[in-house]
């Protein structure tokens, strides 16, 4: 005896719906009040949270830290983003010009970059030494640890862009002259070496 077997309709491709600027605002908006309910018991319970953002230029690393502390206080939500180190920092311990900018109780630090510019930024354009580079991939986690042991709650994310992507990005901010200044001669260096 033999079964009817009824096929399973084809499923179609999940097409990336884009969303409404309506909806858009509507979810962020719930996303910023969720922030501010991050912020309130940040405050309230004394934690010490440390975000680190890192990725490729044109990334998003800035928009996304924008995203983050244009609805909350800047008393709780503190941003690093350090220049290139002085003279004086390069002769001193690696992380040393890090710890100073680590949150105390009630705040929460955005790095803007971080220490592992040790291992990107710096190793790919030749400002420090292969040994250096093992060397703070060997100390990092500990000192890591040392963070977290402390009490900082430390999350840490990379942002990705496609070679595609990152060079309209900079393009786009070659041409306007709102974002020129984000546009730096290490970007132009670094856009050059994508697979180191």
């Amino acid at each position: 005896m033999a079964k009817d077997k009824k096929k399973a309709p084809k499923s179609k491709p999940a097409e990336s719906a884009k969303l409404k600027n309506k909806d858009y605002l509507e979810q962020l908006r719930g996303l910023h009040v969720e922030l501010v309910k991050l912020q309130e018991w940040v405050k309230a319970k004394g934690i010490k949270i440390c975000i680190v953002f890192e990725g490729r230029d044109g990334a998003g690393k800035g928009g996304t830290i924008k995203a983050l502390t244009e609805r909350v206080s800047p008393r709780v939500f503190r941003v690093v983003a350090l220049p290139a180190p002085t003279d004086r920092e390069k002769s001193q311990m690696y992380v040393q010009r890090y710890l100073p900018h680590l949150p105390a109780a009630g705040e929460v630090v955005i790095f803007d970059r971080s220490w592992y510019n040790r291992a990107g930024v710096e190793r790919v354009m030749g400002f420090c030494t292969k040994e250096q580079v093992a060397g703070f991939l060997k100390t990092a986690p500990n000192v890591e640890r040392a963070i977290v042991d402390s009490g900082v709650i430390l999350l840490k994310y990379w942002l990705e862009v496609s070679p595609q992507e990152q060079t309209r990005r900079l393009e786009a901010r070659i041409k306007d002259g709102r974002k020129i200044w984000k546009l730096t001669p290490m970007d132009l260096k670094s856009y050059s070496r994508w697979y180191d």
